[in-house]
């Protein structure tokens, strides 16, 4: 009874607990079209900074937010790391393989923790060094709600109830274009009926991010669809401050750092004009090496004036740099390689490097380099996906590398990281709409681009050397398809929108911009800002800047190569597509799929059978194809009453020999319908494994073949034959009936 009355004391006690210890459990919730959005606080994952449960119709995610005590140590970047963590329980599935639990995470998790890393990271006071971690856990997924654009909403609202300092609320939603009109958070089904598929972030005031794949939109539409995309995300933003106002606690100081003022000015004074000069050249190398000269020259001299304020003068080298490429480019209006706001670096374009592979490009644009190779394959090599989303296959694949060397660095190459895999889905999500159908093209198609050298871009060069590399393969793509990257400068009401933005420029500017599309209409966007957003004003005068830049682009890859090839590669294999009748699938396959591999094993091909009856061939030799083609019709021809046919004799017995017609199907040639006079025994007229004519009498109820020989015969064989075959044996001055056969079947062979 004690220990009865101990718990139920506990229980009762639990809310006083937590509300004593800052943990107040709250929820606000609104409705979002049609399905309720909920933000649920103070029941789990108390000891994290801050934990939100998010639902939205029956889609749940868990997203904490927690700060490390002391600050990092030497960091001058803000240490901030984002997973987003995918529950196959969430889909009420269990993993596969031997381990039975979720491994690394997949490709879409990857994607999702940069979505919503990128438009929280500019919202960090500068200066704030402690290590962060959000952590957004699916729980459950309801297909009609997709928990992305979720996890980015509940990272902003742990962050907001938190201790740490965060410049939010912010928000996301995902946008459709439906018969014309913005849908903001589609269905499965109107995603479907959607020619975009749009991911904005922002703030109540402006946009921090914008992610999209289109069908070929204008920009107009994209504008306005980003637009109702914001007006939604301020509907959420009021919900997050509801619920700040109620469990919300005080934030960390920071006290940004601030360098000596006085060393700040010598150094200044020391380096300025150094330093513009160096800025000033154009080779990237050349240019980081006289920088370096000029920064390591101050750190020498100030180091022996002021030993102990290291951090003073790095601090003020950074700043000036800053400083100067700035106002450069809205002073001057001249960027540091000494070209215009909307000025492209030289492009060149290379296709038809390599012989073997099926497809290669190579395009260059200033000092971004990417070399891409396109490899068609069967459908049976399509990537097989394992995660919470409904598509279980991809048929297109865009892969992305970035080796050290391609900035003149070293370092280990172990694979794709999230960069790696953020730019190739970019640039796959940019060329996905140019993809011809499966009915028209039944290949599966990999891209592999490999970023050889780089200075800004390469995944926009990715883009269009993608789209060569497909043309020079012979894929009947829809139309080219160019990108670029704009960036932005911005100072009060000073503003300078940059085309194909170089290395320096992304880094010291306000906003990463990448628009690719073909000469009719936008198929990818991205964009990132790090200043504190983007007016509705600039983002249309970037989408114009963006056309005229990419249609440039798209005239030089057209001097290259107008239109895909004609033909594939020699080296590429051939596919050839069939329609069976799904009941025949089997008659294909046979017991133990013994007739599929004796066409494999007879002919060398590959074959795939889909349940609906599409037959795929694929082989490097025609003649092999065709064979097998010969070999499947056989197999699936039904056998025509009054046809004549050229059979094999597989077996015979005293009334009669059976022979086969088609492949699998053999019919009875009764001893009376053998020859045009009486037969006494069958092998003297047929054996096994001799090719006979015969005609089909008819195929009764039972599915048997009946068949004549006697009827395929020759009208005059009949004249001198009443005899009986038993007379006819072996005496000269004619031919036996066997031999007559074969010589009438050279004869009358069928087409």
């Amino acid at each position: 009874m004690a220990l009865e009355n101990r718990i139920e004391n506990e229980r009762r006690g639990f809310p006083r607990f937590f509300k004593a210890k800052g943990f107040i459990m709250d929820k606000t919730q609104m409705e979002l079209r049609g399905r309720t959005l909920s933000l649920e606080t103070g029941t789990m994952a108390r000891q994290a900074s801050g934990a939100v449960m998010v639902r939205y119709g029956d889609t749940s995610l868990l997203v904490t937010a927690t700060v490390s005590k002391d600050p990092r140590e030497g960091a001058s970047f803000l240490p901030l790391t984002v997973d987003y963590e995918e529950r196959l329980y969430a889909v009420g599935r269990i993993p596969g393989g031997f381990i039975k639990r979720e491994g690394r995470p997949t490709e879409r998790a990857t994607l999702a923790a940069r979505l919503t890393d990128r438009p929280i990271r500019p919202l960090f006071p500068k200066g704030f060094n402690h290590s962060l971690h959000i952590v957004a856990t699916v729980l459950s997924i309801d297909q009609d709600c997709a928990p992305e654009p979720l996890a980015i909403t509940g990272a902003s609202a742990a962050l907001s109830i938190s201790k740490i300092p965060f410049a939010g609320p912010i928000a996301a939603v995902n946008v459709g274009l439906v018969d014309g009109e913005p849908v903001v958070n589609p269905t499965v089904e109107d995603s479907e009926n959607s020619v975009l598929n749009l991911m904005v972030a922002g703030t109540e005031e402006a946009i921090m991010m914008v992610e999209a794949g289109a069908q070929e939109i204008s920009e107009e539409q994209m504008l306005e669809s980003i637009m109702a995309g914001h007006e939604a995300i301020k509907e959420i933003i009021k919900k997050q401050r509801e619920l700040v106002d109620k469990v919300g606690v005080p934030k960390m100081e920071v006290i940004p750092f601030e360098p000596d003022p006085q060393i700040s000015k010598e150094v200044q004074d020391f380096s300025a004009a150094k330093l513009k000069t160096a800025l000033q050249t154009e080779d990237k190398l050349a240019r980081e090496e006289a920088m370096d000269e000029v920064k390591e020259e101050a750190r020498k001299h100030f180091l022996e004036l002021y030993p102990e304020n290291e951090a003073d003068i790095n601090a003020t080298l950074d700043n000036l740099t800053k400083e100067i490429v700035r106002s450069a480019i809205l002073e001057d209006k001249v960027r540091s390689d000494g070209r215009s706001w909307s000025e492209i670096r030289p492009v060149s374009c290379e296709v038809k490097l390599f012989n073997r592979t099926h497809g290669s490009s190579l395009f260059t644009r200033g000092q971004t380099q990417v070399l891409n190779i396109c490899t068609l394959g069967a459908l049976s090599d399509m990537q097989r996906l394992d995660g919470l989303g409904i598509q279980e296959t991809k048929r297109f694949m865009h892969h992305y590398n970035f080796p050290p060397y391609s900035v003149g660095e070293t370092g280990f190459m172990r694979g794709p990281g999230r960069r790696e895999i953020g730019h190739g889905s970019l640039a796959e999500r940019a060329l996905d709409p140019i993809i011809p159908d499966e009915e028209e093209f039944p290949y599966t198609i990999r891209l592999v681009s490999e970023v050889i050298e780089s200075n800004g871009s390469s995944s926009m060069g990715s883009v269009c050397a993608g789209a060569l590399s497909m043309m020079d393969a012979g894929v009947p793509i829809k139309a080219p398809v160019a990108g670029i990257a704009m960036g932005l400068v911005k100072e009060d009401n000073k503003v300078a929108i940059l085309s194909d933005i170089q290395g320096l420029e992304d880094f010291l500017g306000d906003m990463d911009f990448k628009v690719a599309g073909t000469r009719k209409g936008i198929t990818a966007l991205q964009m990132d800002i790090k200043s504190k957003g983007m007016s509705r004003e600039i983002l249309y005068k970037s989408l114009e800047q963006a056309r005229e830049g990419y249609f440039y682009i798209l005239d030089k890859m057209e001097q290259t190569l107008v239109e895909p090839r004609p033909s594939l590669s020699e080296y590429a294999p051939r596919i050839i597509t069939l329609h069976i009748d799904p009941l025949k699938i089997r008659d294909v396959i046979g017991p133990g799929g013994k007739v599929i591999n004796k066409i494999i094993a007879d002919t060398g091909v590959e074959m795939d059978i889909e349940p609906d009856g599409k037959v795929f061939i694929v082989a490097l030799d025609m003649k092999a194809a065709d064979k097998a083609v010969e070999m499947v019709k056989n197999l699936t021809t039904d056998v025509e009453p009054g046809s004549l046919y050229l059979g094999t004799v597989t077996r015979t017995e005293k009334y009669g020999a059976f022979v086969e017609v088609l492949p699998g199907k053999e019919g009875l040639v009764h001893i009376s319908q053998l020859e045009n006079y009486r037969v006494n025994k069958t092998e003297d007229v047929v054996g096994v494994g001799d090719q006979v004519m015969v005609k089909v009498l008819d195929i009764d109820e039972r599915g048997r073949i009946n068949l004549s020989r006697k009827d395929a015969l020759p009208a005059d064989s009949s004249e001198g034959r009443e005899k009986s075959s038993s007379r006819d044996a072996g005496k000269g001055g004619s031919s036996p009936p066997r031999d007559r056969q074969r010589d009438y079947n050279k004869k009358h062979k069928p087409e």
